[in-house]
């Protein structure tokens, strides 16, 4: 993610009365749920996941492979209506499960085809299937709901989800927001693959992840087919709606591009899209290869929304970016789509590695290096807000998005680039991306990782930029 202007804070105390929150009612459920089905030896998944800054995110006793979701939207009407496919798998004997939703009007839910036993707790839709399901068991819960989706507002006061704009609806969901459009285990843990299926008004384009496999017009209404067939965690999914210019075609390597642009924002966005073929060709060469099968953009008039965010494949843009702004967001694709973060509190896996690749951009594109933007940072106060935690712990889920994950993040990989030498950072990089593609990483795993690539001992260094508040000492 990147953001067009400063995301709001919350106060301190209302941080800490809504994570305390989170936590009692994640107890709660837990203690409401533990002791049932004993005699049969199911028993009910966990309601949450237990991150540390969003405890309720994501559910426990399955995993999912795959979702199917067939959504039709009335701009107008700001009215959605859905069905998800969950196709999952018991992780242990479950009498019951939850799924993430929040809002909207749930109509049915089957599993295995069977009618099912549904309640709604807070975002929390509890499922009781007909009959328990067994540790392996491979089963499939349908949902069909519908409503006019909220937007979920972030601890840092930032909208998030399904956002209604004049002419459809901007769809970012990190890191909540994509339980205000279709039910989902919430959690970057529990990555799947994706089929859509969006109907929408002619002249309306409907733009989701991956692969365009199909467009149709019948009867006013066109309906879009997209397929992600590479995993992807439940926030990095889309299904922006609006009235697009759309540019398709395929780089010399053979990547898909798909652009959708708001005719609005087109002649401020041409200079930087232009540039997806170069940005996606050199971060190749830097990081290894391209991670999916296809690429572009989508550029919407939603400047209220404050931010940009890296939705699998296409990311999206509340306004015409600069060229930083898309360097950032398709390095994302493969630091924080490709190698997913384990736990919110590790984001600066993802934004600060794509932080710094601007910085590489700017250093071998004719511009300042990335040591002189180290020195940039390094020279403010440290009663600057820079310093206001270290990268690695930002405390609560308000501050993710503040900027000592993102600069100072940047700033431990420059201090890394400087202690190992070139050769084996940018082999670290390469390496990470390798060994975790498609799946997930921690900072204690990167760490490690840069000590058997260097060979050097480099746990000072990560104490003291990751760990260790206030500014560092010069080095």
């Amino acid at each position: 993610m990147s953001t067009s202007r400063p995301r709001a804070g919350s106060a301190l105390t209302g941080r800490a009365a809504r994570t305390a929150a989170a936590a009692l009612a994640l107890a709660a459920l837990v203690l409401t749920t533990g002791t049932a089905a004993a005699d049969s030896g199911a028993r009910p998944g966990a309601p949450g996941q237990g991150d540390p800054y969003f405890p309720l995110l994501g559910n426990g006793g399955y995993t999912v492979a795959h979702y199917d979701l067939d959504l039709g939207y009335d701009p107008a009407a700001k009215h959605l209506t859905g069905a998800a496919g969950i196709t999952a798998r018991a992780v242990q004997d479950l009498s019951r499960f939850d799924l993430d939703l929040s809002g909207l009007t749930v109509g049915r839910v089957r599993v295995d085809g069977r009618a099912a036993h549904w309640s709604r707790s807070g975002q929390e839709l509890v499922v009781t299937p007909a009959r328990p399901l067994r540790k392996g068991a491979a089963f499939r819960v349908d949902v069909a709901y519908a409503g006019v989706p909220e937007q979920i507002t972030d601890p840092d006061g930032s909208p998030d989800g399904w956002i209604a704009t004049d002419d459809g609806a901007f769809v970012a969901g990190e890191p909540q927001g994509a339980m205000s459009w279709f039910p989902s285990d919430n959690n970057p843990l529990d990555k799947a693959s994706y089929s859509f299926r969006v109907t929408v008004p002619a002249g309306y384009t409907a733009v989701c992840n991956g692969v365009l496999d199909s467009q149709r017009t019948r009867g006013g209404r066109t309906t879009f087919r997209w397929r992600q067939d590479e995993p992807m965690a439940s926030y990095l999914a889309t299904a922006t709606v609006g009235r697009f210019d759309v540019q398709r075609y395929r780089t010399a390597s053979g990547v898909p591009v798909y652009n959708a642009v708001d005719p609005r924002e087109a002649a401020g966005a041409a200079p930087a899209l232009a540039k997806i073929p170069g940005i996606l060709d050199w971060e190749t060469k830097l990081f290894g290869p391209y991670p999916f099968a296809a690429a572009g953009a989508i550029v919407d008039d939603a400047h209220d929304v404050g931010y940009a965010l890296e939705t699998q494949t296409r990311p999206l843009y509340d306004r015409a970016p600069d060229v930083g702004t898309v360097v950032h967001e398709m390095a994302h694709q493969w630091f924080g789509d490709s190698v997913s973060l384990t736990s919110w509190q590790d984001i600066w896996l993802n934004e600060g590695f794509a932080t710094y690749a601007e910085w590489l951009w700017e250093e071998q594109h004719g511009g300042a290096t990335a040591q002189a933007a180290f020195d940039h940072y390094d020279a403010l106060p440290a009663s600057n807000g820079l310093w206001a935690f270290p990268s690695a712990d930002p405390g609560s889920g308000a501050d993710i998005f503040a900027s000592p994950v993102y600069t100072r993040g940047a700033m431990t990989l420059q201090e890394l680039r400087n202690a190992v030498g070139d050769r084996d950072f940018f082999t670290i990089l390469r390496t990470w991306a390798r060994e975790h593609r498609h799946g997930h990483g921690t900072t204690a795993e990167f760490t490690a990782l840069s000590e058997r690539v260097s060979g050097k001992h480099l746990g000072k260094l990560f104490t003291t930029w990751l760990y260790t508040a206030g500014k560092p000492a010069a080095s």
